[in-house]
């Protein structure tokens, strides 16, 4: 499994990254054993669908998996929209699946200016998350964890690829944060991870008096050892902070390898 940072800034896009934005790939097989390369999306925040087509088509996308209803994490799925609905040269990969928390597909024609009835549907399935319920993709099996942080419905993602190799198959895990405080379902999600993409937008000292929004580098530090995992990769990072002072935190409360995400780089989990 390959993880490519598209988006990484937090709460809004920053001069050298577009907010959350992440694609997945993973190998598989088609629906007619045919090799296959799938791709999903972790989010699609406001500025990402520029960046993301350096790296894929558009029409590649084998589905969009929606942490939560803040614009920095979804907002982009109206230009998306508008690449589906009307493209003079037609759009031949069918309605793209789009799971999120209930009323993702009111949210996104709200945004829009559209009628919900048939809003965006026509585009995308919708297809409403499920507490701790997977669902499979390919070769991947998504996992959606409650986490803390102000809004009706936020999620971690726990994404799990099941890949082929000369002598069998191999399973990587990957843990994405999405928007959270310390919370116990995020460690759940984070158990034993190979990689852990978590946010870490606040800062010690200076955002000590806000509860329930957003971990600092030092908590995401904590979330990780309880968590046991492999790797732990800082995201989120607001322009206003320093992604050194970020690191500098977590390693106060994680020993293990750490690094703060980079749009366009590509990790292999």
């Amino acid at each position: 499994m390959q993880l490519t940072i598209i988006g990484a800034s937090g709460s809004f896009p920053g001069p050298g990254s577009p907010a959350s934005c992440y694609l997945v790939s993973a190998n598989g097989v088609d629906d007619n054993g045919n090799p296959k390369t799938w791709r999903i999306l972790l989010d699609l925040g406001n500025g990402a669908l520029g960046t993301l087509q350096r790296y894929v088509a558009l029409e590649d996308i084998d589905a969009i998996l929606l942490s939560h209803l803040h614009p920095d994490h979804f907002m982009d799925l109206c230009g998306l929209h508008v690449v589906v609905r009307w493209n003079p040269y037609g759009w031949d990969a069918g309605r793209i699946p789009v799971y999120g928390p209930a009323g993702t597909a009111d949210r996104t024609a709200i945004a829009y200016g559209m009628d919900p009835d048939p809003g965006m549907h026509p585009d995308f399935e919708f297809i409403d998350w499920r507490q701790r319920q997977a669902v499979e993709i390919g070769p991947l099996k998504i996992t959606p964890y409650p986490v803390r942080h102000p809004i009706e419905e936020s999620y971690a993602l726990r994404v799990e690829a099941t890949e082929p190799t000369p002598d069998g198959e191999v399973t990587s895990v990957l843990t994405y944060s999405g928007d959270t405080d310390t919370a116990p379902g995020l460690v759940e999600a984070a158990r034993d991870a190979h990689l852990f993409l978590c946010e870490a937008a606040f800062h010690e000292g200076r955002d000590d008096a806000i509860d329930g929004v957003h971990l600092t580098g030092k908590r995401a530090g904590e979330m990780a050892t309880a968590a046991d995992v492999g790797r732990l990769l800082l995201t989120h990072i607001p322009v206003w902070n320093d992604p050194l002072v970020t690191s500098q935190e977590a390693r106060t409360t994680f020993d293990g390898q750490l690094a703060v995400a980079v749009s366009g780089v590509t990790y292999t989990v």
